[in-house]
């Protein structure tokens, strides 16, 4: 995994995952169907020692995971982001899970996602970053929207969910176009 200190943004910490993020609370996120609904993670079982290989698996790659905490009295555990870096393209895939539901809809998610995509493109020399997930995910194509990514393409009824066809939504945003978004 690449390394680096914190990401500090006005509310979150997000710090490279490690051992300590790898409790009991973190393995039931990834067994909450609620959670993962969106997620191909919905289809499996996790334990511990499957999120350890997955933690492990990030070791000696330019990939990224991070976990997600608050800041002074919200100094919990609220999620995870992950970036897979093309490193030949300068490109990295975003993704992000906001495990404690009781911060659902409040900005969480949408403040730790902007922030790692300034990270990426101030830091990590990333000249694009992307994201996907399935249309029905109101709540990530609105988080995409406002992170300034725009809909690049879409494959057409790539998933199954509740027994209904559903398309895969990809989004993406520029190095130019970031700068241009953040300028005071």
């Amino acid at each position: 995994m690449a390394n680096h200190g914190p990401i500090v943004t006005e509310r979150l910490r997000i710090i490279p995952f490690s051992d300590r993020f790898l409790t009991e609370q973190y393995v039931n996120w990834l067994n909450d169907p609620e959670v993962v609904r969106y997620s191909e993670q919905r289809f499996k079982h996790h334990s511990v020692s499957s999120c350890r290989e997955y933690m492990e698996s990030f070791d000696g790659t330019p990939n990224f995971f991070w976990a997600i905490a608050g800041q002074g009295r919200g100094s919990e555990y609220i999620g995870t982001l992950t970036a897979y870096v093309d490193v030949h393209n300068r490109v990295a895939d975003v993704g992000i899970l906001i495990g404690d539901k009781t911060r659902w809809g409040k900005g969480y998610g949408g403040e730790a996602f902007r922030a790692v995509i300034d990270f990426l493109f101030r830091e990590a020399g990333v000249r694009k970053v992307t994201a996907g997930t399935m249309a029905a995910n109101k709540a990530m194509i609105a988080l995409m929207g406002q992170a300034g990514m725009k809909e690049e393409c879409r494959r057409e009824r790539q998933f199954l969910l509740d027994d209904r066809e559903v398309d895969l939504v990809h989004g993406a945003i520029f190095r130019e176009t970031w700068k241009e978004s953040t300028k005071s």
